[in-house]
Order: C-alpha cells, then sequence, then structure tokens
C-alpha cells in the first residue's frame, strides 16, 4: 500500500506557503505521492457548499510544487474532459519533463454542467468524448506524427513535441458500471471520487479488473488509487465512517482498503469542512497533525 496526500488548494488555507510546507514535509516523511483536484467554477446558489467555492488550478499547483521537491510523485485527481486536450497533453508533457518524470493524470468526465458550459463544450456524450480524449493525450505523447479525427476532435498532421519521457500514467475516475468497465479497458488504473462508498470498493475494483482481463490486459500492472476524505474526530463514534475517526482508526481502515485491493490511499483533508472553512493557522495545525500521524511507515 502506498500513501499519497493532498496539497492545501481549497479555501482560506490554499496559500503558496501552505502548499509549499506540506509538499516538503510530505517529502521527507516518505509520503508517495502529493495529489490536487479540479474545479474550475461554482455557479451562484449552487449547493456544492465551502469545499467547491475557491479552488487552484491543479497544473499550475503541481508545476510550483514540482519545483520544491525532488522524490516525490505529484499526482492530477482529476481534470475534467471539458478542457482542451492537445493544449493540456502539451502542458502535461512539459510537466513531466521539469519534475523528471513524476506525474500522474487522473482523467473524469466532469458532472457540472455549467462548466462545460463555460468552456464551450457539450455536456452530452460524455462517455465518448473521454475515451477520445485519453487517445488524444496517448497520441500527443507517443506518436511521431499526430493526426486525429474523431468525432469531438481533430489534429491535423503535427509534429508535437518534446514528448513526454515516459508517457505518464492515466488513470480513470467515474463510479457507473460502463465508467469502471473504461478504465479496465483503456488506462492505467482506477481513482475513486471523493463520493466513494469505501466499504464497496472491492466490488468496483473487481469489475475494472474484470475488463481489463477481458480486455486481455495485465490487472497486475493496474494501480487503484483511492481518494481519502480523510477527517480527523475523536475515537469511538458509533456512526464512524472510513477514514473518519482517531488516527489509530484511520490507519486501520486504510489497511482494510489494502485488503479490499486499493494499491495506493491519499488523505485529502481538502474534503474536510472543518479545515477548509477554519482560519489557515487552525487549519495549518490540524494538517501538519495528520501530516506526522499518518506518515508511510
Amino acid at each position: 500500500m502506498r500513501i499519497g496526500f493532498a496539497v492545501p488548494q481549497s479555501g482560506p488555507w490554499a496559500t503558496p506557503g501552505n502548499m509549499r510546507r506540506i509538499a516538503v514535509r510530505a517529502e521527507e516523511l516518505g509520503y508517495h505521492e502529493l495529489w490536487t483536484f479540479h474545479r474550475l467554477l461554482y455557479p451562484v446558489g449552487h449547493p456544492m457548499g465551502p469545499i467547491y467555492r475557491s479552488v487552484h488550478d491543479p497544473v499550475v499547483t503541481l508545476s510550483y510544487l514540482a519545483g520544491v521537491t525532488g522524490r516525490i510523485r505529484l499526482g492530477l485527481a482529476v481534470i475534467n474532459v471539458y478542457v482542451q486536450p492537445v493544449v493540456l497533453a502539451k502542458q502535461l508533457a512539459t510537466l513531466q519533463d521539469v519534475s523528471s518524470g513524476r506525474l500522474s493524470v487522473g482523467v473524469g468526465l466532469g458532472w457540472l454542467r455549467e462548466e462545460f458550459e463555460a468552456a464551450g463544450v457539450g455536456f452530452e456524450g460524455r462517455g465518448r468524448r473521454g475515451e477520445e480524449f485519453v487517445r488524444v493525450l496517448r497520441e500527443a505523447w507517443e506518436d511521431e506524427v499526430v493526426e486525429h479525427t474523431g468525432d469531438f476532435y481533430r489534429v491535423p498532421p503535427s509534429h508535437i513535441d518534446p514528448k513526454p519521457r515516459p508517457a505518464p500514467p492515466i488513470l480513470l475516475g467515474g463510479t457507473a458500471d460502463v465508467a469502471l468497465r473504461r478504465a479496465g479497458r483503456l488506462a492505467d488504473g482506477w481513482i475513486s471520487s471523493s463520493r466513494e462508498d469505501l466499504p464497496a470498493i472491492g466490488g468496483r475494483i473487481e469489475l475494472v479488473g474484470q475488463a481489463a482481463r477481458d480486455a486481455g490486459r495485465d490487472v497486475s500492472a493496474l494501480r487503484f488509487v483511492c481518494r481519502g476524505v480523510t477527517r480527523v474526530r475523536e475515537a469511538g463514534r458509533p456512526d464512524r465512517a472510513p477514514l473518519t475517526g482517531s488516527y489509530e482508526e484511520i490507519r486501520r481502515d486504510v489497511e482494510e482498503l489494502g485488503a479490499r485491493g486499493v494499491t495506493e490511499v491519499f488523505h485529502d483533508l481538502n474534503f474536510d469542512p472543518e479545515v477548509v472553512t477554519a482560519a489557515p493557522e487552525e487549519a495549518m495545525r490540524r494538517a501538519e497533525e495528520a501530516l506526522e500521524a499518518l506518515a508511510p511507515s
């Protein structure tokens, strides 16, 4: 089991200085990967809540952290398919180069219609768009001459260089059965969402694995990454959800996720309302305490 940590990205605590403090200390403590997430906008009056109200761009955030770290991996979980894939492919290839090959790229279909509208992209057909999106990324990263004509994207015969070496692994998100099968067929792994039903995650992993086997792929090579919506609370709560509770309880939960097939967990405090709405000093106190207590052994 590999353990990662999400950097401050949402709310008042998500300052450049705090991002750097968490990233540098996580690398010192032996964490496997730093993670970010993607939210373009917050529609006025939407009930999403404070977690999504103010979110830094994940690619720019990881680019900054690439310059202040040297070994820890850099994870994007996830970027949504309303962005333009050729432009994104160039940005991520550059990030892979300047970080010496430390990037993991999570791709999601997106679920907020207003973000698609603002980006000028149709909301319907997201599944087919997502499959073509992944193909365009890989063609841009791997083909000497890139030429693509699809339902959603067109690239005239072109050189898109320099190529990332190695090409970043692509992880797909999603919870519907069709999305899980897509991950098994196409991706280097699957990444769960912040709303994942963790007691049921083993069944989702099995479905991804079966789709990979049906496609003739090596299931043992796939990554199964869990975004850990981690909330530190008092021990022994009768209604305790997984990854909520004392540090001892959370560590046991991580072990249980490993038994269900998860290969990587990253603790994400951005999804704890008590952190993202706290004063930055208090949020960092809690985050740095958790960073130390939950560090890989």
